[in-house]
């Protein structure tokens, strides 16, 4: 199914190529994709006010991603988002608006969001169709065009 207003909530994901492939898949032809991307810290740097590191590298990764998938001819914008991967949906939907919803992780055994249940979670949080792609950097390094910070 190919989306006109597409949200992508990914992290370090948002390098891999099968994820670029996947977006150009679900993008309808003149169809724009938001992309979130949480700002992943650990506890201790949250609960020490260190957010600037894990924003920053956010941004880098969002940056790449962006014009990568505009180079391709699609219309991608994106934002730093929530550190919650859930927070940055429900707050992206307020905004995009979107009519489809990928999620991107990376495979179990290495995915937090996975052993925690996010995509079930928002999944259960809109009637939106939400799908989700499993994105292995470790295995596709040699073939990536973005690296992955």
């Amino acid at each position: 199914m190919a989306f006109k207003r597409l949200l992508v909530i990914a992290n370090e994901t948002i390098a891999g190529a099968g994820l670029h492939s996947q977006i150009r898949e679900m993008t309808s032809e003149g169809g724009r994709v938001i992309i979130i991307v949480p700002a992943l810290g650990s506890r201790l740097q949250y609960i020490f006010s260190d957010v600037d590191k894990p924003r920053e590298h956010a941004r880098e990764r969002l940056d790449a991603s962006i014009a990568a998938l505009r180079a391709s001819g699609i219309d991608a914008e994106g934002e730093v988002g929530d550190v919650n991967p859930v927070r940055a949906f429900e707050d992206a939907v307020a905004v995009f608006e979107p009519d489809g919803v990928l999620v991107s992780t990376h495979p179990e055994g290495r995915s937090h969001w996975l052993e925690r249940g996010e995509v079930e979670k928002i999944r259960n949080k809109t009637d939106l169709p939400v799908e989700h792609v499993v994105v292995d950097l470790t295995t596709h390094l040699a073939e990536e065009h973005l690296t992955p910070v």
